[in-house]
């Protein structure tokens, strides 16, 4: 035995209560209650014309959340749609085999890019889980998302805080701005360890932003640095690191120095009113049942080949021809690298804005300003490494943010909410029984094993890195959290080349400095047969989400099916929550906007 308290009860503290939204403040890992009425599924209204050879064509650039999203609601709508795919369906979503990993007639080894987290505040994406058939769920794919019930920041040196992350067990009736403010300051009064007085200036801050004007918010507010917009320079070095350094880090995958306010605070609004019961699709934090491809990815493949989609997985997209203003074909490159050309009536790019972008030539940009404008647009690296483990080590039913991890780091042991599934059993070689996934958001830092940040590190380096940050965590009350003699293998994400003189991530994230909205296209573009979709692409959640790619990808066929004069009902795109209460605050702060003056809870 190595000491594992299976019952999670150790001198580390675990704070009771409604304490969700607290979670959130300190970072959870990637981006409740009573759960509002689902988003109205995007059903058309009227049909299209058959799928057929009269049928409008549509190439979809990009097999991704964004791209099969798009797939999805043009085939329901009697589009003879293909979908080219260069690596494999789902993007950065999907799950994939470890090679040469199974043996005895077990599958292999379940690897991801990263860990799946779909909030509750995510309204899109689950209207189109529920509507891909899963056998045995009346929901569809839907019914495959359980909820995480805890969360844990785990210190270097200082006590862990674990915290229950799910919705508020009685929601204030009226949000009023006194009543968020006292429940955010019990929320955040479960850390213990920052002074009263910075707490209350964290909140006021908060309320200063759930009551500013949309013109504020995409004003000032994008433009101002979430470390300057929260004093984080004057205050303690706990305020600091819960709530400036870790969020940023961790949520959106950026230094708070440069994060856009308005990206970190829509975020945290949008957990805040998830937690609080209000506009929600579940609980905060939701995970899959099984690995991404088996709960989700291969059934919405087959769903969409019903439908009459076709998929070409291999090729890559290396330009875009214009002529009269309008696209006239796509250029492949397949891997053996023959060049070939591809028509349509119609074009929908969903692929991410770094590959995106390199298929717009001059002529294209030139037809559309937007495009030029995507150059501005920043990404950086957060990949993940899974840990495949001998026994069983749920270290706690939900996440775990290593807060003070050099290269910020997060976690979650998978195989807990893999029911009807024997790990051991099903994968690998028959000696793994548990998949801790873990998500690597800062690759430039240096580390505490070798000294070298991540992308001047070797494979191997990269997974004894990581684990030794996880154990610093965790194994630092005298309770052996995670053991190395339970490693039985790592996998760590193949789109990332290191340990040369030139480190190569083919698969980056969309991050948020400020002014980084004004940058973000819209999905229709100034050339009729050409539109945009994915995580850049603006919509109100302003985070490179699945829920944005997803939302996106509904604006995308909206504005098809307006150039194509369909008669299809529209794809419904169920914005993010706003609360009726604070709508009389945001007038009146529009008038004082308008007047240059600042909120009325702004006191500096």
């Amino acid at each position: 035995m190595d000491g594992t308290d299976r019952t999670g009860s150790t001198r580390r503290g675990f704070i009771g209560g409604a304490a969700a939204v607290a979670a959130t403040a300190a970072g959870t890992a990637a981006l409740g209650g009573p759960a509002a009425a689902a988003a109205p599924r995007a059903r058309p209204a009227a049909p299209g014309r058959r799928t057929g050879s009269g049928a409008q064509t549509v190439a979809v650039l990009g097999g991704g959340v964004a791209g099969l999203t798009a797939a999805h609601e043009l085939a329901e709508r009697g589009y003879r749609v293909t979908v080219y795919e260069k690596k494999a369906p789902g993007g950065k979503a999907r799950s994939m085999d470890v090679p040469g990993s199974a043996r005895g007639g077990r599958k292999p080894l379940p690897g991801e890019h990263g860990f799946r987290f779909i909030p509750g505040f995510y309204r899109n994406l689950p209207d189109t889980l529920r509507r891909i058939p899963f056998p045995g769920n009346a929901n569809g794919c839907h019914g495959n998302l359980v909820a995480s019930t805890e969360v844990m920041l785990a210190r270097i040196g200082h006590e862990d805080i674990r915290l229950p992350f799910r919705s508020a067990g009685k929601p204030p009736p009226l949000l009023t701005p006194d009543a968020l403010r006292r429940a955010l300051t019990g929320f955040l009064d479960a850390f213990g360890n920052i002074p009263v007085h910075e707490t209350a200036y964290f909140v006021s801050r908060l309320l200063v932003w759930l009551t500013s004007c949309d013109a504020r918010r995409t004003g000032a507010w994008e433009r101002t640095p979430w470390w300057e917009f929260i004093r984080a320079a004057r205050m303690s070095p706990n305020y600091q690191r819960l709530l400036a350094i870790g969020i940023t880090r961790n949520i959106v995958a950026t230094k708070a120095e440069v994060a856009s306010t308005k990206t970190v605070s829509t975020c945290i609004e949008a957990f805040l009113f998830n937690a609080l019961g209000r506009g929600a699709d579940g609980e905060p934090d939701r995970v899959l049942d099984a690995p991404t491809n088996e709960a989700w990815i291969d059934p919405w493949v087959a769903h969409l080949r019903s439908l009459g989609v076709t998929f070409e997985i291999g090729p890559a997209v290396r330009d875009l021809r214009i002529a009269g203003g309008r696209i006239t074909e796509a250029v492949l490159q397949d891997p053996s690298g023959a060049k070939r050309s591809v028509t349509a009536d119609h074009f929908v790019s969903a692929m991410p804005v770094e590959h995106a972008r390199t298929t717009w030539n001059a002529q294209v940009r030139a037809a559309d300003p937007q495009l030029a404008r995507c150059d501005k647009l920043q990404t950086d690296w957060m990949t993940g490494i899974q840990f495949y483990l001998t026994e069983p080590t749920p270290v706690l039913h939900g996440h775990v943010n290593h807060i003070d991890s050099p290269w910020s780091i997060t976690s979650v042991g998978q195989a807990q909410y893999w029911s009807g599934r024997d790990f051991r059993a099903d994968y690998g070689d028959g000696a793994a029984a548990d998949c801790l996934s873990v998500d690597v958001s800062e690759w430039d830092r240096p580390g505490i094993l070798y000294g070298k940040t991540a992308k001047q590190c070797t494979r191997e380096e990269v997974a004894r890195e990581v684990w030794a940050q996880m154990k610093a965590g965790l194994n630092d009350t005298g309770r052996t959290v995670l053991s190395d003699a339970k490693i039985h293998s790592w996998f760590l994400d193949p789109a990332v080349e290191i340990g040369g003189p030139r480190p190569v991530n083919d698969e980056q994230l969309l991050i948020h400095p400020t002014g980084t909205w004004h940058n973000r296209p819209s999905a229709r573009t100034a050339v009729p047969n050409l539109f945009l979709c994915g995580d850049y692409v603006a919509t109100d959640i302003d985070l490179a989400t699945m829920e944005g790619a997803n939302a996106s990808a509904r604006a995308a066929v909206n504005a098809l099916l307006d150039a194509s004069g369909s008669r299809a009902g529209r794809c419904a795109i169920t914005p993010l929550y706003r609360a009726p209460e604070l709508e009389l605050p945001k007038a009146d702060d529009a008038i004082r906007h308008g007047l240059g003056l600042p909120n009325a809870f702004d006191l500096g």
